[in-house]
């Protein structure tokens, strides 16, 4: 199967959550070795969960299923270019590979801009528009020093 096959198949989900009333006009397909492992939908509205975007529906379910919280070797077909959570939960489950139909310009033409997100991420934390107290960190450490002297911690 193609890329394009994949693609497609994220568009359709897309269209379908549409009109099945249960979210936002996003889909993605996870693939391995052409073979997929799982498909999302955006389930946003219908779960009441702001993270229940499509890529990050489908990463859980493919996690799921393969029983790891590394997607190596696989290919994620999103019908939209991901949004900054999307696009850093991509990274943190190592996927291989990453295909897009619409960008993130058509988004937000259709009501779905994240160019705030992409602003602020780079900002130091002081300079962002959410107000952010840093407190405790010394206490905080103590967490990461269990971390790594705990003989069973799995790398990342």
């Amino acid at each position: 199967m193609s890329d394009a096959h994949f693609i497609r198949r994220a568009i359709d989900l897309a269209v379908e959550n549409v009109r099945l009333g249960r979210g936002g006009p996003f889909g993605a397909v996870i693939v391995h070795d052409g073979v997929v492992v799982a498909e999302g939908a955006n389930l946003v509205t219908h779960s009441h969960d702001p993270t229940a975007h499509a890529e990050i529906v489908a990463i859980r379910e493919a996690c799921r299923i393969r029983q790891s919280f590394e997607l190596r070797g696989c290919t994620i077909y999103s019908s939209c270019e991901p949004c900054p959570m999307c696009l850093g939960a991509i990274y943190w489950a190592r996927l291989y590979r990453l295909v897009f139909a619409s960008t993130r310009d058509d988004a937000a033409e259709a009501g779905f801009d994240d160019s705030f997100i992409y602003q602020q991420v780079p900002l130091a934390p002081d300079a962002r528009s959410l107000p952010m107290t840093n407190l405790l960190r010394e206490e905080g450490a103590r967490a990461f020093q269990a971390w790594r002297q705990s003989p069973g911690h799995i790398a990342y």
